[in-house]
């Protein structure tokens, strides 16, 4: 057995459960709506760092729901690639793993609904929906990750509604700009999920999901992860040509040798444990994204 799939101890028992290489779509997204907020309103730190932290809450609840609910339908054992393990490798109960992604819910809420009382009450139910759904992405009798629409949710969900609402903390309002500045974001979220699916397309088809990848088949789905990145990049260049976006977010193609590799790697391999690379890089991309886009627009900020 290779060493990434060797039972943790300790801490990094914990730490894995949270799939730490997915935490970033919940960082990014927060980090650019509140840069884009930097040109409407003076910014509160403490209503930011709460967004911040309830939306990791929910991310890292979400992937234990994940880890639960595939241990649960016998589709997890100790050989398989890209979960946190705590069950399968490290003994953790799956009761306890529920029971820690229900309490970071909980807590998620709390603040929440702190959120809510410094800015709008409508946004309980907003939270609301985007919890229930990251339940509901593998709990339930139907769970949104067996379907083909789990790319849509998560990128709607985890790419653009984060965006809009750490924008909305700041400023109050919602407008076209910081809707088209999510794009990218929604692309972006969306690419991650594509990309957990294409490495776990034979091991999902067996268990009888009907995932993106399974019904347009792997090489489609390395074709649409990759326009999903040529989109995300492609649409802030546009956004710069028709001024709405300053040049300054051209820093972003710093970040993309990370799609590049991503791509080269998933038309190269297919065994899950070879492409998990191109499963980080694709996280990563995300992230230098957002935050280098948020980095041009806190430039043009301050110039």
């Amino acid at each position: 057995m290779t060493h990434s799939l060797q039972a943790d101890s300790g801490w990094r028992v914990w730490w894995q459960l949270t799939r730490p290489h997915t935490l970033t779509a919940s960082f990014a997204p927060v980090f650019l709506g509140t840069m884009i907020a930097l040109h409407y309103a003076v910014i509160d730190w403490i209503l930011f760092l709460a967004m911040l932290v309830a939306s990791l809450l929910i991310q890292a609840a979400t992937n234990m729901f994940n880890e639960y609910y595939d241990f649960a339908r016998g589709l997890d054992n100790e050989n398989s690639i890209g979960i946190g393990g705590a069950i399968v490798r490290n003994g953790v109960k799956p009761k306890t793993v529920l029971a820690l992604a229900l309490v970071f819910y909980g807590v998620a809420a709390v603040i929440g609904i702190y959120i809510c009382s410094q800015t709008s009450w409508w946004l309980l139910v907003v939270g609301a929906v985007a919890m229930g759904i990251g339940y509901f992405y593998t709990g339930g009798p139907y769970p949104i990750a067996y379907t083909p629409f789990g790319e849509l949710f998560s990128g709607v969900v985890m790419g653009y509604l984060i965006v809009i609402i750490a924008f909305y903390i700041q400023t109050g309002v919602v407008t076209l700009e910081a809707s088209m500045l999510a794009v990218p974001s929604t692309l972006l979220v969306a690419a991650i999920m594509l990309a957990n699916n294409i490495r776990d397309i034979v091991g999902d088809e067996e268990s009888g999901r009907k995932t993106l990848a399974i019904l347009v088949k792997r090489p489609a789905a390395v074709n649409i992860l990759m326009w999903f990145f040529i989109l995300s990049y492609a649409w802030i260049v546009i956004l710069i040509i028709v001024g709405m976006l300053t040049p300054w977010a051209l820093l972003v193609l710093i970040s993309v040798i990370k799609p590049i590799k991503v791509v080269q790697i998933f038309k190269r391999f297919t065994e899950p444990l070879k492409v998990m690379p191109a499963m980080k890089d694709t996280g990563k991309t995300n992230t230098f994204v957002a935050f280098l886009l948020g980095i041009g627009l806190l430039i043009d900020y301050l110039l």
